[in-house]
């Protein structure tokens, strides 16, 4: 399936302005995510690119693989802050935004003059959107983060620990993206309440307060009372026996949760009585007993192919599905049929699969509208439009 340019629906967030001078995937993710519903988000490229988005696959250098998913829909405004002219040039660009995000730390937004404090003074509409590793009110809010920190820090790695005997990441930058859906619904709260009172405000997303939040939404488990009612972590989750199965010709997963869904799974494999035994009889009982009942999915699996598994969990509603390849996925049927992975063409990359938002909406889009730029791409046409003649952008650009 190939995708066009979608030039003529309407957007949500059309008519704001977010400059965004966040790097690596958290912030560019919010960002791309309000640029896909229309905001005006302009991106600020630093002179020396971004090494991250040179890194390999790609066609030309800093346009990667990640740079054409990511940065969609924005455009991109090389600057060098470091210089009087590229100073001059975010602040009188950060004076026509909404918003303003970044994952710079403190102490250089301060040395650069982006402080809140110097910000909000210039634009006291402005949201101010910080995203760093810790919260600003505590010991860590220095430290450096990157995923694999925050993963080990809030208490991911250690889940795998407890699962698997042995402390490790999981294998997706998975701190990062989801720090980077609580930038994107913190800044969409902040312009409701800017529509509704006028105000601005500063906004703070940490990357481990977030994780921490995240983590233990199920797993505080007996360690939400105080005092506690037993250990942390939820049972069911941390099985070691719980997943993909080994079925008679591949790997499925296999996910009966009903009492109903358990008969008919215990029925097909030839065993019946079990869905009456005491031990996984109830909600309760599976729970308390999840290592030998995920245990014993695995030895039943074996009874049935791949496909006989899933006509038959199709046929019973039990929750199953295959183990897909990640290579396999643009040509899976459900992926296919929803365009969820078109091919588009960029004006410089080529052909290129677009990862699709997978949210529709019937009064309005968040799709493809604007290529990922070419880093710099819109740097003249952003300064004119803010009165800048060509002699002042020549010398902002060096040239």
């Amino acid at each position: 399936m190939s995708a066009e340019l979608d030039q003529t629906s309407e957007r949500a967030l059309e008519g704001v302005r977010v400059v965004d001078l966040t790097t690596v995937l958290m912030g560019p993710l919010a960002a791309r995510m309000l640029a896909d519903h229309g905001a005006d988000v302009i991106r600020i490229e630093s002179p020396s690119g971004e090494p991250f988005l040179s890194t390999p696959p790609r066609r030309n250098v800093g346009m990667n693989w990640f740079n054409l998913n990511l940065h969609r829909n924005k455009k991109s405004v090389r600057l060098d802050l470091k210089s009087e002219a590229g100073r001059k040039a975010i602040l009188e660009l950060i004076a026509t935004a909404d918003v303003f995000m970044t994952n710079m730390r403190r102490s250089a937004l301060e040395r650069l003059g982006l402080d809140q404090q110097a910000l909000t003074e210039l634009n006291p509409g402005l949201i101010y959107c910080v995203a760093n590793g810790f919260d600003s009110r505590g010991p860590y809010a220095q430290r450096p983060a990157y995923d694999d920190v925050i993963q080990s820090a809030s208490g991911i790695a250690n889940l795998e620990e407890r699962t698997h005997g042995e402390a490790r990441v999981m294998s997706t930058v998975i701190a990062d993206k989801v720090t980077g859906l609580h930038v994107l619904q913190a800044i969409l709260a902040a312009l409701v309440f800017k529509m509704r009172t006028g105000k601005g405000q500063t906004i703070e997303v940490p990357m481990f307060e977030t994780m921490v939040a995240f983590n233990l939404l199920e797993h505080h488990s007996g360690h939400v009372y105080e005092p506690p009612e037993g250990d942390v972590g939820y049972g069911r989750s941390l099985s070691p026996t719980r997943g993909p199965v080994r079925a008679s010709d591949g790997w499925v997963a296999l996910m009966p949760y009903t009492d109903k869904n358990w008969i008919d799974f215990f029925a097909a494999a030839g065993r019946p009585e079990l869905a009456t035994h005491k031990r996984y009889s109830t909600h309760t009982e599976r729970i308390a007993n999840s290592d030998e009942l995920y245990g014993l999915v695995g030895d039943l699996a074996s009874t049935k192919s791949v496909a006989e598994w899933l006509s038959y969990c199709e046929d019973k509603s039990i929750p199953a599905g295959p183990v897909l390849d990640l290579a396999d996925v643009n040509d899976d049927p459900q992926v296919i049929s929803v365009g969820l992975i078109p091919v588009g063409t960029h004006p410089t990359e080529g052909d290129y699969r677009i990862i699709k938002d997978s949210i529709s909406y019937s009064e309005m889009s968040s799709q493809l509208y604007r290529h990922a730029p070419n880093p710099g791409e819109h740097t003249a046409e952003v300064m004119r439009s803010l009165g800048w003649n060509d002699e002042a952008i020549a010398e902002l650009l060096g040239e």
